[in-house]
């Protein structure tokens, strides 16, 4: 089925192509979500007509999406689940637990923005991509651990770790500087 696409459309294409999809994508997701119209002369000549007005739209979606990012910067969330001694979990984290948790947090962020390709079923810290708008992507820091007292101890060495490697880099400089200097 060929389409207008509405938004940029990651592997897809650009707003304004008109591209051939599969049916049953076009009809259950793309043109439910109003992001792509049927291609025909009259749709074609109506994007021509409107085209101004839902880049301009678009625009304005982006730049509130990027302010979002810009105040998502930095986020780091914890979620505490049961496991095992091995460390996987007796669940799985899946995109709804990390929407919930960021929304804890005080963002308001839908399941169907984390991207995830599988759920996450161990201990341990990871980067959840989240998907503000076709073109803003913001990545959030999640740690995932058995209790509260696991998550200071992570905190704690990696906060030891990165004051390690400061120190070495600063050293690497001065040692540098001084062999520069003789």
């Amino acid at each position: 089925m060929e389409i207008i696409l509405l938004e940029r459309i990651e592997k897809l294409g650009q707003m304004g192509d008109v591209v051939n999809v599969k049916t049953g994508y076009a009809r259950n997701y793309l043109l439910p979500q109003k992001k792509a119209m049927r291609s025909n002369k009259a749709n074609l000549a109506l994007f021509e007509v409107q085209k101004v007005q839902i880049e301009a739209m678009n625009l304005e979606r982006r730049k509130e999406a990027e302010v979002i990012a810009e105040k998502m910067n930095g986020l780091k969330i914890a979620i505490l689940r049961q496991a095992g001694e091995t460390g996987q979990l007796y669940g799985s984290v899946t995109g709804r637990d990390i929407c919930s948790s960021i929304k804890e947090a005080g963002f308001t962020v839908y399941r169907s923005q984390v991207e995830l390709s599988s759920p996450i079923k161990e201990l341990g810290g990871f980067d959840i991509s989240i998907r503000l708008h076709s073109e803003v992507t913001q990545l959030v820091k999640l740690d995932i651990a058995r209790s509260q007292a696991e998550l200071d101890v992570a905190e704690k060495a990696v906060a030891k770790a990165v004051a390690k490697a400061e120190l070495e880099e600063k050293a690497t400089e001065e040692t540098s500087s001084l062999v520069e200097a003789s």
